[in-house]
């Protein structure tokens, strides 16, 4: 019988690309604009949710003015996104063990594309799924379950790799094993609370310690 496929499914703001505190920053000038007094330490926490989930925790509801404003703001902080160090070289070197590469994120679709443009791996790529196509986003499970539905790959043969509590939440929720990365600026502990299996600097830091990490017990 052959082995089951795997698959390795990458969160994308604050773990491949470095925008935590653009999104952060872009919410909260959003909210200034719409008269809200906020500590910034908050928008900060929250971002990893989707919009639905985030607006609920911050503003008690929907905010489509919020929203958009927030589109806005980070549209004027388009140039200042970077790829965090080892992202593009993680994701090919995940490929290149055989394990099927999504990409699950709570981003919008604008932003979603201009960091996969920053990327350029679409032919690493199995698929791509957002916070649009499911009901709930993180730290309900649904994105990373959606994930493994279209790699084909049970949960016991996956893992995800993601910057914060919610993602390290919503992976635990749909029984994945979970890695995370301190580049969403949440503390190690609360990661491993949280559920993550194992925390790392950066993808350049899992990257060197790819071998034994749990994607290198990926059977």
């Amino acid at each position: 019988m052959p082995p089951p496929t795997t698959a390795v499914v990458f969160d994308l703001d604050g773990t491949l690309v470095d925008t935590t505190y653009l999104h952060a920053l872009a919410w909260w000038r959003a909210s200034v604009d719409g008269g809200l007094d906020i500590a910034f330490w908050r928008f900060h926490r929250a971002i990893g949710m989707g919009s639905d989930q985030l607006t609920e925790d911050l503003f008690g509801g929907d905010r489509p003015d919020l929203e958009a404003g927030r589109a806005e703001q980070f549209r004027r902080l388009h140039d200042e996104v970077r790829l965090l160090p080892g992202a593009r070289e993680l994701v090919t070197a995940v490929a290149d063990l055989g394990h099927r590469v999504v990409i699950g994120t709570s981003g919008v679709a604008e932003d979603i594309e201009r960091s996969l443009g920053l990327l350029d791996l679409d032919d690493r790529l199995h698929a791509v799924v957002s916070a649009a196509e499911v009901e709930t986003s993180k730290p309900a499970p649904d994105i990373f379950e959606l994930a493994l539905e279209r790699a084909e790959v049970a949960p016991g043969h996956a893992v995800v790799v993601g910057d914060t509590v919610w993602d390290a939440e919503a992976a635990a929720r749909g029984a994945i094993a979970s890695i995370g990365l301190l580049t969403g600026g949440h503390a190690t502990n609360d990661l491993f609370t949280a559920g993550a299996a194992a925390v790392y600097d950066d993808p350049a830091d899992l990257l060197a310690r790819l071998a034994t990490s749990p994607i290198g017990s990926l059977r």
